[in-house]
């Protein structure tokens, strides 16, 4: 009995050891990673994603509208929180509707086509009715901005 009880406290004792360990090795939440990355270039997410040669035509079109989309997305911030969020998901939409139409060039499902022509459908009628806010904006036609 004793030696099962000696046997629990040494458990308990290398648990609990075990734990306090894990818990003071995490690194602080607070600290921040300044360093450069490993040879002081930036990431770049889209590196090694250059046209293989045996690359289809569909991937070499979802390559090029991805670039674009990219691209678009670097908007000139305002601050005004409103404004940037409709100009931000012009280029999302645009993006979307570019795969469909891409997917509509290329691709034999029938499900997944009509899905791709709802999807030029939504895509166009959201960046219409996100263009005529931002003009109802540019008019004035704003509601009055928060506190």
């Amino acid at each position: 009995m004793k030696r099962m009880r000696w046997a629990s406290v040494v458990a308990l004792f290398l648990a609990l050891s075990a734990f306090a360990f894990g818990l003071f090795s995490l690194p602080s939440r607070t600290q921040v990673d300044t360093r450069p990355a490993v040879d002081g270039r930036s990431i770049d997410n889209h590196a090694g994603h250059a046209d293989a040669p045996s690359d289809s035509a569909s991937t070499r079109s979802y390559r090029e509208a991805s670039v674009r989309m990219s691209q678009s997305l670097d908007i000139d911030y305002t601050g005004d929180a409103d404004e940037d969020f409709l100009r931000g998901l012009i280029a999302r939409h645009e993006g979307a509707a570019a795969m469909a139409r891409i997917a509509l060039e290329y691709g034999d499902d029938p499900e997944v086509r009509g899905f791709a022509e709802e999807t030029i459908r939504n895509q166009e009628a959201q960046i219409l009715r996100i263009r005529l806010l931002l003009v109802r904006r540019e008019r004035g036609a704003a509601p009055a901005a928060r506190s």
